[in-house]
């Protein structure tokens, strides 16, 4: 794992004495761990689970850099909305840790900086998108001058200016999901949690939303987000992550991955989940 922000102290001889040593304080800086996420286990407990109740998540570890594009995959049922879901907040882990910008997810102050877009969204269809988003810029406390800047930056990004002024029931599937982008955005987040951001798009909104990725990913953001588009992946990807059944399966950079099992990352995902088409 590479270290971050590293003091290292070398001694350097100085003039003819070798007993004479000056000191230099060499800081090195590596990567910032932005979500890290150490031996996660989820577990639900209900009438018709037993005792022990059902296993979502088991013992997941894995660590997310500044910067980073980084796929959560996996098969329904896998454990990525649980993962999500206490990334979130919205679920407290059964045990292990979950971190964000070094705290733990449990405080307030962790959630502040992450922006996140569901699968399902839901909007008062009745609203203007310009009006949803100063909703969403009011709950995050932005002040009026901010908030208009806010609201005019991440229409132009999402590339719904001509369509600030109507209300989103006249709004495509696609439309709507870059609406969604928009929201997770107005706060300007450092970290974007995305579940299945080009679900149910067509190859051009697939694309738009994939050049909005890439896009966060020049200015500097992190984004994590689950995808069963794999193909998508591939394209923006730096590194992906691998569930089955709540464990992890597999960890490392796209490329990586694809020289070490020679195929692509639909291939890929379907080995590594034990999935064969023959009976």
């Amino acid at each position: 794992m590479a270290e971050s922000g590293v003091t290292r102290i070398h001694a350097l001889p100085t003039g003819s004495l070798p007993d004479r040593v000056c000191f230099v304080v060499m800081v090195t800086s590596g990567p910032e761990t932005i979500l890290s996420i150490d031996k996660l286990v989820v577990r639900y407990r209900a009438r018709d689970t037993g005792p022990n109740g059902k296993l979502a998540v088991d013992r997941l570890t894995l660590e997310v850099q500044r910067g980073e594009v980084f796929g959560f995959l996996g098969p329904n049922g896998a454990g990525k909305t649980s993962t999500m879901n206490v990334l979130l907040g919205f679920i407290p882990p059964t045990a292990g840790t979950v971190s964000l910008f070094g705290v733990p997810v449990d405080r307030p102050i962790a959630r502040q900086r992450i922006g996140y877009l569901p699968e399902l969204t839901y909007y008062y269809r009745f609203l203007s998108a310009e009006e949803l988003l100063r909703f969403y810029a009011r709950i995050f406390g932005l002040p009026t001058e901010v908030r208009e800047q806010r609201i005019d930056m991440v229409l132009k990004l999402v590339e719904l200016e001509h369509a600030r002024k109507k209300t989103i029931r006249t709004y495509s599937r696609g439309m709507q999901q870059r609406v969604g982008l928009a929201q997770a955005l107005i706060n300007d987040p450092d970290l974007l949690i995305l579940d299945e951001p080009t679900s149910g798009l067509d190859p051009i909104g697939r694309m738009k939303v994939r050049s909005i990725i890439q896009r966060l990913k020049q200015e500097g953001k992190t984004v994590f987000f689950s995808s069963h588009e794999l193909g998508e992946v591939e394209t923006v990807c730096d590194r992906v992550a691998i569930l089955s059944q709540g464990e992890l399966k597999t960890l490392g950079r796209v490329d990586e991955l694809i020289r070490q099992y020679e195929c692509d990352l639909e291939k890929i995902f379907l080995k590594v989940i034990g999935y064969s088409s023959e009976p």
